[in-house]
């Protein structure tokens, strides 16, 4: 089973579903923005690949935060954040069967794939 999670109107999602699509791979998009994420599934991406990987320190909705969310950040704390704006979280996740992918690069994809 093959799930990618993002928000559709970011480029980088974008540009991972034409190239799934592109590539006849079946999957499923789970928009984060208009369905949300349940708390159990965070914790095991970050669980899996660290909180500094998940959690999107460039994006518009870090920058918005007060200084006083950013600051002495615990991993509890990032995650309550997440799970309220969702635009928090790197995109797009890619699950391949046990795999976790953040981000999209046509060489990890076709290497995934292959």
């Amino acid at each position: 089973m093959t799930t990618l999670y993002g928000i559709s109107n970011c480029d980088k999602v974008r540009a991972a579903r034409k190239w799934l699509t592109s590539h006849h791979i079946n999957y499923h998009f789970h928009d984060t923005r208009k369905k949300g994420l349940d708390e159990a599934t965070l914790r095991s991406w970050i669980e899996q690949l660290g909180l500094d990987k998940v959690l999107n320190r460039q994006s518009t909705s870090w920058r918005q935060l007060a200084n006083e969310s950013k600051q002495n950040l615990s991993e509890e704390h990032a995650i309550k954040l997440m799970l309220e704006t969702v635009t928090l979280i790197k995109r797009p996740i890619l699950k391949h069967n046990d795999t976790l992918t953040i981000g999209f690069k046509t060489e990890s994809y076709q290497e995934l794939f292959s």
